[in-house]
């Protein structure tokens, strides 16, 4: 990984070169992450011609567990506790004579970014963009191995709570089993808060849990994901509680399959990335499921869970090899509930047997 880590911060500073800078300021803990392997810890790093300074504060605890190594070859500047470490990092700038400094004007605040400007007058800031975080699109298969394992850990959590007894627990309490169960086997944490829908609130993007209970015939919605190293992925699932599903259910799981698959397929090296969405959203269309402000069907994962690219209706860019992605249409019926089915995925090549699907647990209509 130090090779990789190496890689990365040499693409930077070509770009720096390229804009005039000799050296970049990177404040956005998922870039400083990406180009040294330090946790987010509130560190920034100096990225000179010579060297990868990593300004941290100096009450960090001790990482025993060997999982979030900093890279070998990075120095690490210790910074009195309550600090900014991105000061530190541009003091250290000027005694290097750096004579411009790229900066993430996108991640500064206007206090932090006039602070480090007054630090270092006389040098030239340019703003250095998004220049990690386009780097950061095509995953290598280091990272990709990581999102597998953090898609099992979340297949193994839901299969694991889908075996146990559902009718008359609350949503706000299966939410926090699934998070418990995903730490027990290996998770750095839950990616983002797990949303758990019952009933009612079944089928929704972002729904919070409540106390609601689940019961008998109430459609189940989970929405989940794992973070493992650093990298989280993103399912989701929707299942029928007790008796058989009713026709209205098994029509609307089928629909939103269907959609989902159509999203799925429609991905490829080169394809553009609103291709995906527009497959999924003429499934549901053609069955009259119109939305007022249309959300993206999917958007790129890694070290944030959204990242670029978008899979919305309107953009425009295309696809590339190795990015992970996610593809989740849904439809939510007001007042009696509905169905979103997700998984990330990585963009592959069809010599290369197409989008390999990371997160597998099944999407048939399983009644628990």
């Amino acid at each position: 990984m130090a090779d990789a880590y190496a890689g990365r911060r040499e693409r930077v500073r070509e770009h720096c070169s390229a804009a005039g800078a000799d050296a970049a300021l990177i404040t956005r803990a998922a870039n400083v992450r990406y180009l040294t392997g330090c946790a987010p810890c509130g560190a920034s790093l100096l990225l000179t011609r010579e060297r990868a300074l990593l300004a941290l504060p100096d009450d960090l605890p001790p990482d025993d567990t060997g999982e979030h190594l900093i890279a070998p070859d990075v120095t690490r500047l210790p910074v009195a506790a309550g600090s900014d470490t991105a000061l530190a990092a541009a003091a250290a700038a000027t005694r290097s004579g750096v004579s411009g400094l790229a900066v993430e004007e996108h991640d500064l605040t206007v206090s932090r970014h006039r602070a480090v400007g007054d630090l270092i007058a006389g040098t030239r800031l340019v703003d250095l963009g998004r220049t990690v975080e386009r780097l950061r699109v095509v995953k290598d298969e280091h990272e990709i191995a990581d999102l597998r394992i953090a898609a099992e850990i979340a297949d193994q959590a839901l299969g694991e709570l889908l075996e146990s007894i559902l009718v008359g627990r609350t949503e706000r309490h299966l939410a926090m089993e699934l998070e418990r169960r995903m730490i027990d086997h290996g998770a750095d944490r839950a990616a983002f808060p797990v949303s758990v829908g019952t009933g009612s609130h079944s089928g929704q993007a972002a729904h919070q849990p409540t106390d609601r209970r689940v019961e008998e015939g109430d459609f189940l919605t989970v929405v989940m994901g794992a973070q493992y190293r650093g990298y989280g992925v993103s399912t989701a699932r929707t299942f029928v509680i007790g008796a058989a599903p009713a026709p209205w259910q098994v029509e609307l799981h089928r629909l939103v399959f269907r959609a989902q698959r159509a999203g799925r397929e429609a991905l490829g090296p080169g394809v553009e990335q609103c291709v995906p969405d527009r497959a999924a959203r003429q499934v549901l269309e053609a069955a009259g499921h119109t939305e007022p402000s249309p959300h993206p069907v999917g958007h790129g994962i890694g070290l944030e869970i959204r990242e670029a690219p978008r899979l919305g209706p309107a953009d425009m860019g295309k696809l590339d090899s190795r990015v992970p992605v996610t593809v989740g249409p849904g439809v939510h019926l007001p007042g009696r509930g509905g169905v979103r089915i997700e998984d990330t995925l990585v963009v592959r090549p069809l010599e290369e047997g197409g989008p390999e699907l990371l997160t597998i647990t099944t999407k048939e209509l399983l009644a628990l």
